[in-house]
């Protein structure tokens, strides 16, 4: 399945509601005949997003991202709680996918495994939605549908602090937590490269595996404006982040 055109937005550093919003904003404006969109992000101030099953009050320590100045947001795509700090996020909104769950993820870490093995790793995707270099997990992915477009969004990480995370994530009683980070660095890693250097390889990637020439674009003024709207009535309220 190849394309001929991508539109591709860098949207620099935002926080977690902002980036949520725009996930969302770009999936709803998706129509027959668009370019698909990649979208290349990170996120300020630090924020920790929970799938959208989860409940917040049962994986986040409230207390202790407030302290810290951590976003907390509820993501429209399923999966775990994730610190997002040390890392390069991407979004890829298609209207033309495969249509099996399973066929659709390898199609699109495909580019982003190429994007690590050009960095100099051997990386390797593991189904459903992983991506590890060295049996450690580098890359976490997650996907919604809605009016037959498909959203993929997920994390390279560039660097990870585990005492952070567990600080700020909900752990079982307090003597396991030394346990948990040693576990947890035995099984996560990141690749220690730079926001750009990651951003390069991952655009040429996604342009070699679709065939693809790169629109570079700006979010429109309407784009802008539905994602602040987004932000207010939606990912900044009780309502939504609270909701489970």
């Amino acid at each position: 399945m190849k394309f001929k055109k991508i539109r591709l937005l860098e949207t620099g550093f935002n926080p977690g509601p902002w980036n949520m919003a725009l996930d969302e904003v770009l999936l709803n404006n998706c129509i027959d005949g668009s370019e698909p969109i990649l979208r290349l992000y990170g996120w300020s101030p630090p924020c920790v997003s929970v799938g959208y099953f989860q409940s917040i009050e049962e994986e986040v320590n409230l207390d202790r991202c407030s302290q810290l100045g951590v976003d907390v947001v509820r993501r429209m795509t399923g999966g775990g709680a994730v610190l997002h700090e040390f890392e390069l996020t991407y979004s890829f909104i298609t209207r033309k996918f495969p249509f099996n769950i399973l066929d659709s993820y390898k199609w699109i870490c495909a580019p982003v495994t190429v994007c690590i093995n050009k960095l100099g790793f051997k990386a390797k995707y593991v189904p459903l939605n992983d991506i590890i270099v060295d049996n450690k997990k580098i890359s976490g992915n997650a996907q919604t549908r809605k009016n037959k477009t498909l959203l993929q969004h997920g994390t390279i990480l560039l660097n990870v602090n585990f005492e952070k995370m567990f600080s700020v994530l909900k752990v079982p009683p307090e003597k396991l937590k030394d346990k948990m980070i040693v576990d947890a660095k035995s099984r996560v890693n990141g690749l220690n490269r730079t926001f750009e250097e990651v951003a390069s390889q991952l655009k040429a990637s996604f342009s070699e595996k679709f065939s693809a020439q790169f629109i570079e674009d700006e979010i429109t003024e309407i784009e802008k404006e539905d994602c602040k709207k987004k932000v207010a009535q939606k990912y900044s309220s009780h309502q939504w982040n609270h909701r489970r």
